[in-house]
């Protein structure tokens, strides 16, 4: 079995990152986000990246690293209205957006991984999303064919892996992380744990590890509140 662990998120990356690629990022707000990679991305200074997330994290948290360092030139998202520093670019045209539903998104990359190069979709028919997109219809009604997205990278977070890459994935963190894991040439896993192959209950698996190239241990992990409402203290 050829070895898939990395003993950091620099040496996982080694000899993958180029100007220009497009990466799958798995994630949702900072919920199952790939910290420690996105990290290391910003720090080997590549840059023209064009990347498919559900959305950009926040000012100066997950993707919003990337953006504040102008390493990314485009992105394919879904919601993206927590980021101040995604805005003002988009509104300067310093950043092409990409706007997609997040089911179809989602789909996107599924259908990518699956080496399905387009499907149709009822959704964002009529709106801007179909702009310049083919409208076919079925039965009466209408639909809008969409592309599959396979990139260059998927970078992706896990909560438990064993050694040979199978992975699974906690809570609200599965969200995005499966589909974007099938749907890059080369997928590259960071996880809070490792164990021995045969460890892990194989109906508990969320992606086996042939999806699965590169793997890094990335814990500890410090909780980030993405947005934090909070009351005035009533007077004694």
């Amino acid at each position: 079995m050829m070895k898939k662990v990395y003993p950091d998120a620099a040496a996982a990356l080694e000899g993958v990152l180029f100007d220009g690629m497009l990466i799958c990022a798995g994630g949702f707000g900072l919920c199952g986000i790939p910290e420690r990679l996105i990290d290391a991305i910003q720090a080997s200074g590549v840059k023209d990246l064009t990347v498919a997330s559900n959305n950009a994290g926040i000012d100066g948290e997950g993707l919003g690293k990337l953006l504040r360092s102008r390493q990314i030139r485009k992105m394919i998202s879904s919601y993206v209205g927590e980021n101040k520093e995604f805005e003002r670019q988009y509104l300067a045209g310093e950043l092409e957006v990409e706007f997609c539903p997040q089911g179809t998104l989602a789909e996107r990359c599924r259908a990518g991984g699956a080496g399905i190069p387009g499907f149709y979709t009822k959704t964002g028919v009529g709106t801007q999303v179909a702009e310049g997109k083919e409208i076919k219809n079925f039965d009466g009604q209408d639909y809008v064919l969409e592309r599959g997205i396979f990139a260059d990278l998927s970078i992706v977070k896990g909560w438990k892996a064993d050694e040979s890459g199978n992975l699974i994935f906690r809570k609200t963190a599965r969200n995005f992380n499966a589909p974007m894991a099938t749907a890059g040439k080369i997928c590259i896993a960071e996880v809070e744990e490792i164990v021995p192959v045969g460890s892990l209950d194989p109906d508990s698996i969320h992606l086996p590890s042939i999806y699965v190239n590169r793997l890094v241990l990335g814990a500890p992990y410090d909780k980030k509140i993405e947005f934090r409402t909070t009351r005035e203290r009533e007077a004694a």
